[in-house]
């Protein structure tokens, strides 16, 4: 019976790509439970989802819909940089992973750092990259990541 219960957990928690309805389902409240993210408008989303849509599989935003409540519990998104080293490989880069702070424990953190590797992966990264915070590494260390150098910002604001 735990299998079925576990199938029925998979298809309600289902990893999808970001949509234009999604600004109506949370996804900017969800985004402000990370960082500091102001009021974004119906126009400036839209104009927004229309650019990175534009860029293709190179920049994949994916989100978490809870199907019983039709809220997103969970986002993050991965870029790909093209390089000139390694061959002109490529480097994913994860930005703005989150989950609700009251859906967590259910995996979904797991589920979207899973999806947004194996996309970087199929689009032929090399690696893998993200910043965290120290809070935050022992999540990463169990998504199969390992600390490497430091990070260094310049903010212009």
């Amino acid at each position: 019976m735990e299998n079925a219960n576990s199938s029925k957990e998979e298809e309600k928690f289902r990893v999808r790509k970001l949509e234009l309805s999604d600004k109506s389902k949370g996804f900017i409240e969800l985004l402000q439970q990370l960082t500091v993210c102001d009021s974004v408008s119906d126009k400036e989303f839209e104009d927004r989802f229309k650019e990175i849509s534009s860029y293709g599989d190179d920049h994949l935003v994916c989100v978490i819909e809870d199907d019983s409540s039709g809220k997103i519990l969970a986002t993050g998104s991965v870029f790909i940089e093209k390089k000139f080293l390694r061959n002109c490989g490529k480097v994913g880069h994860i930005e703005d992973v989150v989950v609700d702070g009251n859906a967590r424990g259910l995996q979904l953190g797991k589920k979207i750092v899973g999806f947004l590797s194996d996309h970087a992966h199929s689009m032929g990264c090399y690696k893998v990259i993200l910043d965290c915070s120290v809070d935050n590494k022992g999540f990463y260390e169990k998504c199969g990541f390992k600390q490497k150098e430091i990070q260094m910002v310049k903010y212009f604001v």
